[in-house]
């Protein structure tokens, strides 16, 4: 039995400054990194391509679920067996990489939730707490991290929960696909640096994602 492809996934939008750093400590486990740069305006795809990784550009900034999906659809058609998404800002730790692998080779899907550290914006905690519940109520899904985009799912799972969504709200997407099709998942607790604010879902995305829960459930 040969061993399963892993593929990892990156998108990165102005990460000239970080997106090394991630893509050397990903090549520890996987040799098959794919950095979407996603309309950057500074060198994020230069320095991608001198370590040697596919490097997939936007010319115009398309949205995190655009990039993710660019990247995913180039694993599948490329071969993988599995795939690995993480951000390209450096809050996402590679070395947590193996305990999605092993939680994957139980199931179909493995979601990310991030511990809850005091560096953790309050706005960002709050936000969390509220979608999660109201996914509980809408679907019976029980999440404990609904917007954590650290995940790692098969190819035949991808196939199934592959979004629409160019925005923050794929990551919700993913999850009410996986529950529609029945994927059997599991929950990997993971350490998560906040260095910039301003990054990952604002208030503005938060209310936009619960609008659209109420519509999936009710109107689709």
């Amino acid at each position: 039995m040969t061993a399963a492809t892993l593929f990892i996934i990156i998108p990165a939008h102005n990460e000239e400054s970080k997106i090394q750093d991630v893509i050397r400590q990903a090549q520890e486990y996987s040799q098959n990194i794919i950095v979407v740069d996603d309309g950057s305006r500074d060198s994020t795809a230069a320095k991608a391509k001198e370590l040697r990784v596919i490097v997939l550009r936007h010319n115009v900034n398309l949205g995190k679920g655009a990039a993710l999906r660019t990247g995913c659809d180039y694993a599948i058609q490329s071969g993988a067996d599995n795939l690995i998404v993480l951000d390209g800002d450096g809050q996402h730790d590679p070395q947590e990489i193996p305990r999605f692998l092993e939680a994957l080779s139980q199931g179909e899907i493995v979601f990310g939730y991030r511990r809850k550290p005091e560096s953790m914006p309050f706005v960002l905690k709050l936000g969390n707490w509220c979608i999660n519940n109201i996914f509980y109520l809408l679907f019976r899904i029980n999440i404990k991290d609904s917007q954590c985009g650290y995940r790692a799912f098969t190819a035949e799972a991808y196939k199934k929960v592959r979004w629409e969504a160019s925005d923050y709200y794929m990551e919700t997407e993913m999850l009410i696909k996986a529950g529609k099709h029945k994927l059997s998942h599991s929950q990997v607790p993971i350490e998560t640096i906040y260095a910039d604010n301003y990054k990952g879902t604002t208030v503005l995305d938060g209310v936009k994602i619960v609008t659209s829960l109420f519509l999936w459930r009710f109107f689709r």
